[in-house]
Order: C-alpha cells, then structure tokens, then sequence
C-alpha cells in the first residue's frame, strides 16, 4: 500500500501545485507537504500574503492561528531539503 505522506518532493515541484500551473493547491510547513486544495480560504491559490506551491514555515509567525491549523488538512509528502 502507497502511503502518500512518505512521497517526496523538491522546492520545484510544490512550486507547480499553486493552484494555476497544476490544480493542487498544496503548501509545505517543517518539512511536510499539506493538501490545502478543499479550503475556501486557499481558493485561488492564496491566503490572504501567502502563496501556495512553497514552503509557509517561516511566514506562520505573523499568522493569527498556531501550527495545529494543519492538522486539518492531508499530508501528501515531505519537502526534499
């Protein structure tokens, strides 16, 4: 059986997944990948400053809400660092 959260990706290919360049709206927070495709929030590929299709670690300091928020959405690999 396949199980998606052991699949990895580079910089480039969450790049892709923007929401434009491919459909998936995916973004990267400590190194896993979240699915964030099913959120109104993510719609167009964005979230309020933050772009999907790269790594949010980072920018989460200035978010409102923690790192759970996450929690809520599926792991579809890891990040190649």
């Amino acid at each position: 059986m396949d199980n998606k959260s052991d699949n990895v990706y580079t910089d480039s290919q969450l790049a892709l997944r923007n929401g434009k360049d491919m459909k998936q709206i995916w973004c990267a927070y400590k190194g896993r990948i979240y699915d964030v495709s099913r959120s109104k929030l993510w719609g167009d590929g964005r979230h309020y400053e933050h772009w999907s299709g790269q790594d949010l670690t980072e920018e989460l300091n200035d978010a409102p809400h923690g790192d759970k928020i996450f929690e809520k959405f599926e792991v579809v690999g890891k990040l190649e660092k």
